[in-house]
């Protein structure tokens, strides 16, 4: 994920992404490059426009709830399942009639 990162770090600043600039950003946050990686990314990279790229999946990644949102749900069906744990006296007492008679 870092070599990606440095690519669009690179783009961000105008600076051109080949691979002196992605090791070289890779280096100044303190990760070894593997030049393999380095390469494939660059030829990956080769014709893309990464600005049309970004916009793209932007617009297509889908919105993430909000994380309250879940805490709700999910205190909403530990609700739920206490109320159907809770069972009336009268069913309790019917339960038992039929054990012993």
């Amino acid at each position: 994920m870092e070599y990606v990162y440095s690519a669009l770090l690179l783009h961000s600043a105008g600076k051109p992404v080949d691979e002196t600039g992605i090791t070289s950003v890779l280096k100044a946050a303190g990760v070894a490059a593997d030049a393999t990686r380095v390469k494939a990314l660059v030829a990956a990279l080769q014709g893309v426009d990464i600005t049309k790229a970004i916009a793209t999946a932007a617009l297509a990644a889908p919105a993430a709830p909000a994380p309250e949102a879940k805490k709700e749900d999910k205190k909403e069906k530990k609700e739920e399942k206490k109320e159907e744990k809770t069972v009336s006296e009268e069913e309790a007492s019917a339960g038992l009639s039929a054990l012993f008679g």
